[in-house]
């Protein structure tokens, strides 16, 4: 596939994680927490920078279900990322290639929101976002969050296992992988000019992927819905690998017997594979994977196999290392 120079999402090291901005961008978020102007950002964090319950129902009829319960298996030794930076330090390039696209995302209307199930399914069917949350056993899980980019952080996710929707859609017996596809509105997310871009976004994975038991789908976030930049109302956690693979606001799960070929592996196939399972000794072609940066603190630490979770996952890759070799971890 020809591909031109100076694509937008070949980024050096520096602009990836520049760290000076990282600062500059932390201390401004502190200082809207702590000032009067909590109130005129409301919308931003889904409640940290200002909005009441009543305020945020009005933009997502299942805030009542929040705060849900925490799962304690899933323990983290890591301090918790500052709310206001998690909510303002986001990736979601249908709004821009930078980080601060907070703003931008209100835009994105999230009720009326379907899910449509289809592919090699026993009956494809369109679901009703609040329906098929308050029909989920919702919980709370703290999760270690790994981006390819070598930052990091610690954060609270709410949400339903996938297997659940999973066994919802049931899937015939030829489906080895789903397709998900992210919301594509040109009307609010000016991200979707770049026509170098192979829109819309999309990812992919196993069905044994899917059904592991870390494996979640994201509605909430600090016991609050998740907020939009975040990827509301619906998102994907697979804490194990690099982050572009935990796809946002999804809109489409479709079930196949083919290999998905997701957004940034057609892009560049040689840097984001489709398994990109983290490991600190193998390395993205322009920088190193063995330390990551964790936000809020801007420490660095060293990287973890699978991210730390090698206990839930190192199995289901049993084999495949001789296969892939380096394109299992990225």
């Amino acid at each position: 596939m020809l591909i031109k120079v100076k694509r937008g999402w070949e980024l050096p090291e520096s602009a990836a994680t520049d760290e000076r901005y990282f600062h500059q961008r932390r201390a401004l978020a502190k200082t809207l927490a702590a000032g009067p102007l909590i109130a005129a950002g409301a919308g931003l964090g889904g409640g940290l920078f200002g909005a009441g319950r009543s305020a945020r129902a009005a933009q997502d009829p299942t805030a009542d279900l929040y705060p849900v319960p925490r799962n304690e298996t899933y323990t983290v030794d890591r301090a918790l990322t500052e709310e206001s930076d998690a909510v303002s330090y986001n990736n979601f390039y249908e709004f821009g290639s930078n980080k601060e696209i907070a703003d931008k995302a209100q835009a994105m209307e999230i009720r009326p929101w379907t899910v449509k199930i289809d592919g090699l399914v026993e009956e494809e069917k369109t679901l009703d976002i609040d329906d098929l949350i308050r029909s989920m056993p919702l919980e709370e899980r703290v999760y270690r969050f790994r981006c390819v980019e070598a930052w990091a952080m610690t954060v609270p996710w709410s949400g339903f296992p996938f297997a659940e929707l999973v066994k919802r859609a049931a899937p015939l017996s030829g489906a080895k992988y789903i397709r998900m596809e992210t919301l594509a509105d040109e009307s609010v997310m000016p991200g979707l000019e770049s026509s170098w871009y192979p829109w819309p976004y999309t990812e992919g994975v196993t069905i044994e992927e899917a059904t592991n038991e870390l494996s979640l789908l994201v509605t909430g976030l600090y016991g609050k819905p998740v907020p939009k930049q975040n990827g509301a109302p619906l998102r994907l956690i697979l804490p194990w690998k690099y982050g572009f693979k935990s796809i946002k606001s999804i809109v489409r799960f479709t079930f196949t017997d083919e290999r998905p070929v997701s957004f940034w592996e057609e892009l560049q196939r040689s840097e984001y594979g489709f398994w990109a399972n983290v490991n600190p000794q193998v390395d993205h072609p322009r920088w190193s994977q063995a330390s990551e940066r964790l936000l809020s603190s801007g420490e660095r630490v060293p990287t973890q196999l699978f991210n730390g979770y090698g206990e839930y996952v190192a199995d289901m890759y049993k084999g495949l290392e001789e296969k892939y070799g380096d394109r299992l971890y990225r």
